[in-house]
């Protein structure tokens, strides 16, 4: 079931649309670490307008992602190519 919510990050409150508990759990999660690496980078720079903030937590976020995909295909194809080599194994011992 649908659930209105609000979210605050870097200050602004955003409403939102919650799918499930587990939906909005995990979107206050991320607001959190928005709001986490936020903080450091307006620590880091005050000089810096918030939309310049919130663009290189963005960029970092969106890099890791990226990252994060192309390492889990290389971890998809390394197990394919061990359950290949235990099926040829298996096969031999037949």
């Amino acid at each position: 079931m649908a659930q209105n919510i609000k979210l605050k990050i870097a200050g602004i409150e955003y409403p939102m649309v919650a799918t499930s508990p587990e939906m909005e759990e995990t979107m206050r999660t991320a607001a959190d670490e928005i709001n986490r690496k936020f903080s450091s980078y307006d620590a880091k720079y005050p000089d810096k307008t918030t939309i310049d903030k919130l663009i290189i937590v963005t960029l970092n976020e969106t890099v890791n992602r990226i990252a994060c995909q192309k390492k889990m295909q290389q971890l998809g194809a390394e197990a394919k190519a061990l359950q290949d080599d235990v099926e040829a194994y298996l096969a031999k011992l037949k």
